[in-house]
C-alpha cells in the first residue's frame, strides 16, 4: 500500500512544481508564510518545514527578516573528457579504474539483458577487432567495447563510453612498454582472448562471468600500464 504523503510533502511537491517550472523564478521571493498557511490550508509549522526541505535541496535561500528566495538552477553540463586533460600515467591508470567500475558493470547488464540483437552486435563488433589491422586496432577495440556499452540497455552506459570516445583505448596504448606493442602477437593474442572472454558471457547470458571478465581485462590492462 502507498503511503499518502504528509502535509509538508505536500507543500514542498507544490512550490518545487512551481519554480521547476518557472512559475517562481530564479531570485523571486516565496510567498510569505501567511499565504502559503493561506493556500495550503496547514499550520506554519507545517510550512517551516516544507522551507526547510527546500533549503536541504539547494532551492531555496532563506535571510533573516527577508524571506526565503529561489535560488538558481544548475545549467545541465554533458560530461566530457579531452585528451589535453590526461597528461601523466597517474591520469591514464585513473582512467583505466574509472573504466574498470563503468564497464564492468555494463558488461554485467549486458548478459542480463541480453537481446538477440545486442549479442549480434557484440558478436560483429569482436570479429572486426580480431580481424583488425595495427592501423585499425583502436577504432576496433573502442567499438567494441561500445558494442559491450550499448548491450546494457542503458543508455547512460553508452553516453558515457560516446564521451570519452577511442582516446580511451589510444591514451592507454601510448603508454604501454614495447612488450606490449601492437606488433608483438603474444601480446596480441591475450587481448584478444580477453575480448573473447568478454563476448563469450555476454552472447551466453552470463552476467556474473561478464562483469568477471571484463574486470580481468582492464584489470591487466592497467598492470601492463605499470610495467
Amino acid at each position: 500500500m502507498t503511503s499518502q504523503p504528509t502535509l509538508a510533502q505536500t507543500v514542498v511537491a507544490g512550490l518545487k512544481a512551481r519554480i521547476l517550472d518557472g512559475s517562481l523564478p530564479a531570485g523571486a521571493k516565496l510567498p510569505s508564510e501567511s499565504e502559503l498557511i493561506e493556500e495550503y490550508a496547514v499550520s506554519r509549522t507545517v510550512i517551516r518545514e516544507a522551507v526547510t526541505r527546500l533549503r536541504a535541496e539547494g532551492l531555496v535561500e532563506t535571510f533573516q527578516g527577508r524571506g526565503s528566495f529561489v535560488l538558481a538552477m544548475p545549467e545541465p553540463t554533458s560530461f566530457t573528457v579531452e585528451a589535453s586533460a590526461i597528461r601523466s600515467q597517474a591520469d591514464v591508470l585513473a582512467m583505466i579504474d574509472f573504466r574498470l567500475g563503468i564497464e564492468s558493470e555494463a558488461a554485467y547488464l549486458a548478459a542480463r539483458d541480453r537481446s538477440t540483437a545486442a549479442a549480434d552486435a557484440v558478436r560483429a563488433a569482436l570479429e572486426d577487432f580480431a580481424a583488425a589491422g595495427p592501423e585499425d586496432a583502436v577504432e576496433a577495440d573502442f567499438a567494441f567495447h561500445r558494442a559491450v556499452a550499448a548491450a546494457s540497455g542503458n543508455r547512460f552506459y553508452l553516453d558515457l563510453v560516446d564521451s570519452i570516445g577511442p582516446m580511451m583505448i589510444m591514451l592507454p596504448r601510448t603508454r604501454l612498454p614495447e612488450e606490449f606493442s601492437l606488433t608483438d602477437a603474444a601480446h596480441v593474442d591475450r587481448v584478444r582472448r580477453e575480448h573473447d572472454n568478454v563476448a563469450a558471457a555476454v552472447i551466453a547470458g552470463d552476467p556474473e562471468t561478464a562483469r568477471a571478465a571484463m574486470r580481468v581485462h582492464l584489470g591487466n590492462t592497467r598492470r601492463r600500464l605499470q610495467g
